[in-house]
């Protein structure tokens, strides 16, 4: 049985900011992470696009990371990676996943569960001729997720293609998108009795919003 070490178990903060209810809320799940969004974009939140992505493999063992949202819109949510690494190998596997973002500094967290698929081999495209040289270059050489002998065996790699001046996106590259089927938005409130509202679609398509306990 873990001991309970006081240093750390007293470690508590009150939230205070902001409350959530019903009737502030938009009654499109989408639409109302986009006001959020727009909140944490002007409420000057260090990577404010960092987001924990859980997947599982076929056989349920969980797995979770730190990855960027890259775009959103009524279809789902998006980011990018290398399709053979760890979490693109589990997706394949079992497509379905789990998204949190934590805004400490606005008390707030969004979770999100859906279906997973693969983005349009243009989308995939367009975002990896986006991005600046040197990232586009490691994600040609880096084999994700794989062992390799040391770094200097990736900076080699990193030199032999910039010598050969070949910068072509790799088919194992490329996005996910997140379809959601629920959305929770946690507004911290005091004394631990949050705020916890549920967007959920129903069998014609259309969100219902839920209550949850703390």
């Amino acid at each position: 049985m873990p001991v309970i070490m006081s240093s750390i178990s007293e470690i508590r903060k009150d939230y205070r900011l902001r409350q959530l209810l019903e009737t502030d809320v938009e009654p499109n799940a989408i639409r109302q992470f986009d006001k959020w969004w727009q909140e944490a974009l002007a409420s000057d939140i260090s990577e404010v696009n960092a987001m924990t992505l859980a997947t599982a493999s076929a056989d349920g063992v969980p797995s979770a990371r730190i990855v960027l949202l890259k775009g959103y819109d009524e279809a789902g949510f998006v980011f990018f990676t290398n399709y053979n690494s760890f979490k693109g190998q589990q997706l394949t596997e079992n497509p379905r996943a789990c998204l949190v973002f934590f805004w400490k500094e606005i008390e707030r967290q969004v979770r999100i569960t859906g279906i997973v698929d693969k983005v349009d081999d243009n989308v995939s495209e367009e975002y990896f001729n986006s991005r600046p040289e040197m990232s586009r270059i490691s994600a040609m050489v880096s084999p994700q997720s794989q062992v390799v002998a040391d770094r200097d065996w990736l900076e080699g790699e990193v030199k032999r293609v910039i010598e050969k001046n070949r910068i072509k996106r790799p088919q194992h590259w490329g996005g996910f998108i997140v379809r959601p089927i629920t959305i929770e938005f946690w507004q911290g409130r005091s004394n631990r009795l949050h705020d916890r509202l549920q967007y959920s679609l129903d069998d014609t398509g259309a969100w219902k919003i839920e209550r949850l306990a703390p």
